[in-house]
């Protein structure tokens, strides 16, 4: 029977091509959609994991019940050993060391004397070694509004408005004022580099970023880091994975009652992340339900149209003797050929789509000016498992349940009128 019905399909393009075009473009867009919301969602996690979060976040006990106040007098040392052992541990992640501190940065007039004062947050990443991702994941180089990406040592990025309020420009020197590792006074001299715009305005009333090995220097931190920060290769958070990982690290150090023992914590265990976490993946559920149902009963309705537009058909086939039942079934049949079909090419349809997006992103940067680093400036899909088999409830489902809706009224025709609806 299912040799005879897709023969009947492929010769009359009236029941296939067009219902088969319908149930591929509802299954593309639903694809489609659910991978550009989980991509859209997810963009502001990984803005925060990659500016300080990470993925998973390694750090010593004491630092990570004040990890508020970012205690650099409770960092982790012997971190050249430690990020050795994560790379061999965990080969499927990329670690990066951060130092987050602050201080008072002074700048000076031609005299030497000091022209203006103001606090800044300051960010150590790795910004000079060669093939460094660092500046790829803080979009530094397209946030840049004057000067250049920091090529030696001792040169610094400043915030726009920080430059601004001391009035000084790419190639002036300034001076770190702060306090070391140990609690001493340090006072470090660096120049100027280039301004960046962070999209913050916190940031951008005072931060300044610089290379970490500088701020070992300055601070006292040889070999030390504050945080070192694990990415997924993929470039994508899973809140699973992450938890997993952190559990497999925490398990070779749960006996050990130093304070300045390393715990890993996944990005959903920092603050209130956790929260937004499960906000995003409820809110991404949520949007995807609404435009399933929304497609589910669009493709419901074509089922269920197609169905009535053939009541001349079912009633000749009828009238020639079919059995009702028969005529009922090969209708349903039909509609789980045309559905799977559909389904199948607005799958593949929707993941080519999703990668597109997924892989080259649609460039927003003209309508986020200024906020290129805390906010994406391009917008990324994601294509996950499910978007592998979630056009298959509006696609196939909908369309059967459509046509085995119409269908019901097959039996509710009577012969003897047959003749006369014919006619007519």
């Amino acid at each position: 029977m299912i040799k005879f019905l897709l023969k009947g399909l492929i010769r009359d393009k009236s029941r296939s091509r067009l219902p088969v075009i319908v149930v591929a473009t509802g299954v593309m867009l639903t694809v489609l959609m659910h991978a550009y919301i989980k991509g859209l969602m997810g963009d502001t996690i990984e803005m925060n994991a990659r500016f300080s979060n990470g993925h998973v976040k390694v750090m010593t006990k004491a630092y990570a019940e004040n990890m508020n106040q970012t205690p650099n007098d409770l960092a982790l040392i012997g971190t050249a050993k430690m990020l050795s052992n994560l790379k061999n541990q965990f080969p499927e992640m990329e670690w990066a060391q951060r130092i987050q501190f602050g201080g008072l940065i002074d700048a000076p007039d031609e005299n030497g004397e000091t022209k203006a004062q103001g606090p800044a947050l300051g960010i150590g990443l790795d910004l000079l070694t060669a093939g460094t991702k660092e500046t790829f994941r803080l979009n530094l180089t397209n946030s840049l509004v004057r000067g250049k990406m920091p090529e030696n040592k001792g040169e610094v990025l400043l915030s726009e408005g920080l430059s601004q309020k001391l009035s000084v420009n790419p190639g002036d020197k300034v001076t770190f004022i702060g306090s070391t590792m140990n609690g001493s006074m340090t006072v470090f001299n660096f120049s100027v580099a280039g301004t960046l715009s962070f999209g913050n305005e916190i940031l951008d009333k005072g931060a300044i970023i610089v290379d970490i090995e500088d701020v070992r220097n300055a601070l006292d931190m040889s070999d030390a880091t504050g945080e070192i920060l694990g990415f997924f290769q993929n470039g994508f958070y899973d809140d699973e994975s992450a938890i997993n990982t952190s559990e497999k690290f925490n398990s070779a150090y749960s006996g050990n009652p130093d304070e300045f023992a390393p715990v890993m914590k996944s990005l959903s265990q920092q603050g209130s992340m956790g929260q937004y976490v499960a906000m995003s993946e409820y809110w991404v559920n949520y949007i995807a339900f609404v435009f399933i149902i929304a497609m589910s009963l669009v493709l419901w309705n074509a089922g269920l149209l197609g169905g009535l537009r053939r009541y001349g058909e079912v009633g000749i086939r009828l009238a020639m003797g079919e059995e009702k039942g028969q005529v009922y079934r090969t209708m349903i049949f039909e509609s789980v050929i045309i559905g799977l079909a559909g389904s199948l090419i607005g799958t593949f349809l929707g993941l080519f789509f999703a990668w597109l997006i997924q892989k080259y992103g649609i460039d927003i940067s003209g309508l986020m000016k200024g906020s290129s680093i805390m906010m994406p400036s391009i917008i990324r899909a994601r294509i996950t498992p499910a978007d592998y088999y979630l056009g298959f409830i509006p696609g196939l489902i909908s369309t059967v349940l459509g046509t085995m809706l119409s269908g019901i009224g097959i039996y509710k025709r009577q012969t003897a009128r047959l003749f006369k609806e014919l006619e007519a």
